[in-house]
């Protein structure tokens, strides 16, 4: 594939599988993306200036090369050995935190690259290893690119001796081949071939050598400096509800000095920490929330009402119907003319003021339950996000199989028939916020989410309890299968915006399967900003 020239169209991307892109050979192609590389550190003198001494050997040009060394309040403070790259300067963290989040947004606040590389204090990289990670970021723009490791213990050397091994291709010679320990990361690249059948390829994105570009790190808005471990997986699956796309490069090989910190003496201590920081972070870590009365601070999945011109008492059961399911790790969002609120003011009885004055005292100290002039663009970071009309709230399990569902299919969105008419949609952060990058202007979101992740019409009732569902019709034979069936393109569903009463689609049991399935037209539902 040509390099990425900005006019060109974005390759659409299915899950994680990015076959479709072809990277140049090593060596055989011309860079223009600038870049900085990004090394936190705290200490570590010597092998910082082993890792520089890497740097300073690189195949991808030196011009376009910036490096960024934050010194995380180290004692004495670090200081630029001879042997480095030409463009390579210090910053100092700024108070107010600690830890390599913390240090990484000071690092990227300084940093002027288009391309932005996070590199470990301790790591002894090959020549090509910006080269072969940079490369994939000439071909498209929402990527994530992991290189490889190994570890060893480290032995006496000096910089002069690494960058002379690094210049030769053979840094690897620097150690003794029986010592190097292989990563966990590696082996589950290889198991999941190269994570192109990966589910939550975001877990293995886990920090020493990870680069993207500028543009995309913006978007997700740097590291959670208080996550002060566990930091880049949280990172990473920020990125992920974002839309990126994590391509592992094991040509960008490495040696990491000393072992995992798991491994240490405080190695489940540390795990420990990691595991409660990601709980709270990470929805998709379902193992980690067992305990079904706690709240946590990013919810599993957002529900959206508009509930402009609804009465209290339809606001208020809407809700509580949503607090009482099955899925208790959920938020609720009300959209409606809440800035028209003015606390200083009287709302006679019988206004929709009056009406929505009464739903916000009763919901204002409960942090489920937001308000909002519109709803945002995406439900990011939860990783899911139904949005129905006030009057059709969903059943107690609904939301708790349609997920499950959702995770089964891997697909992106699921439109559900309402019993007394209308629409409701169960949308995959990721996969909405991937269709907003890559929809050409004019062109329904929808669709591309039907090319990357899928789109697949059900009744509502078959995520219902038997107590609380019709008995469901037979499955269509397009509903048979877990591939996404939509309806026929050249019929597209006309709706409302969210939480509008909308027209109910023809049944998917009528429609005849197609080859390539196009989403449903659903004006509204996905918003650009």
């Amino acid at each position: 594939m040509a390099h990425l020239t900005g006019v060109e169209p974005r390759p659409r991307i299915r899950h994680n599988d990015y076959s479709p892109l072809t990277p140049p050979p090593i060596g055989a192609w011309t860079p223009t993306l600038s870049a900085s590389v990004v090394i936190p550190a705290h200490g570590g003198q010597h092998r910082l200036d082993l890792t520089l001494a890497a740097l300073a050997a690189q195949t991808y040009p030196a011009h376009l090369i910036e490096v960024i060394v934050v010194d995380d309040r180290s004692d004495p403070p670090l200081r630029l050995p001879d042997l480095r790259p030409d463009n390579t300067r210090v910053v100092v963290v700024p108070p107010g935190g600690w830890g390599a989040g913390h240090a990484m947004n000071a690092g990227i606040a300084a940093a002027e690259g288009e391309i932005v590389q996070r590199l470990d204090a301790d790591m002894v990289i090959s020549r090509e290893h910006l080269e072969a990670l940079f490369r994939w970021h000439h071909l498209t723009d929402y990527l994530v690119t992991i290189g490889g490791k190994k570890f060893a213990e480290e032995p006496a050397l000096t910089p002069a001796q690494v960058h002379e091994a690094v210049r030769h291709g053979s840094p690897e010679d620097l150690f003794d081949p029986s010592a190097l320990v292989s990563s966990s990361t590696e082996e589950t690249i290889r198991r999941l071939d190269g994570l192109r059948a990966s589910k939550n390829p975001y877990q293995v994105c886990t920090g020493p050598t990870v680069s993207l570009r500028r543009a995309l790190l913006d978007d997700v808005r740097g590291f959670d400096p208080e996550v002060v471990r566990g930091q880049d997986t949280e990172f990473a699956y920020r990125l992920a509800q974002a839309g990126a796309v994590f391509v592992p490069d094991m040509e960008a090989r490495a040696v990491h000095l000393g072992l995992p910190a798991q491994r240490g003496e405080h190695g489940k201590s540390i795990v420990r920490l990691v595991e409660t920081h990601l709980a709270h972070r990470v929805p998709l870590r379902r193992d980690l929330r067992k305990e079904p009365g706690r709240r946590w601070l990013v919810p599993y999945v957002e529900v959206v009402f508009d509930v402009t011109g609804a009465d209290e008492r339809r606001i208020v059961a809407a809700v509580d119907a949503v607090l009482r399911g099955t899925l208790t790790d959920v938020v609720v969002t009300l959209v409606g003319p809440w800035s028209s609120l003015d606390g200083g003011r009287r709302w006679a009885p019988g206004t929709e003021a009056f009406d929505l004055a009464l739903v916000k005292a009763a919901f204002g100290h409960d942090a489920r339950v937001r308000f909002a002039d519109r709803a945002a663009p995406t439900a990011a970071p939860v990783p899911f996000r139904y949005t129905t009309p006030v009057d059709s709230p969903p059943a107690p399990a609904l939301l708790e199989r349609a997920v499950k569902a959702m995770l089964e299919e891997r697909i992106g969105l699921l439109v559900l028939d309402l019993p007394g008419g209308g629409t409701a949609t169960l949308e995959r952060t990721e996969a909405v916020a991937r269709a907003r990058r890559l929809a050409k202007p004019g062109e329904d979101p929808a669709d591309v989410i039907a090319q990357t992740h899928g789109v697949r019409h059900a009744a509502s009732s078959e995520f219902e309890t038997s107590s609380t569902a019709a008995k469901p019709a037979a499955p269509a034979a397009s509903q048979a299968t877990s591939k996404p069936v939509t309806p026929n393109p050249a019929k597209p569903q006309a709706t409302a915006g969210p939480g509008a009463p909308q027209a109910s689609p023809k049944p998917a049991a009528a429609q005849a399967p197609q080859p390539e399935a196009a989403a449903p037209r659903r004006r509204g539902l996905f918003r650009r900003s």
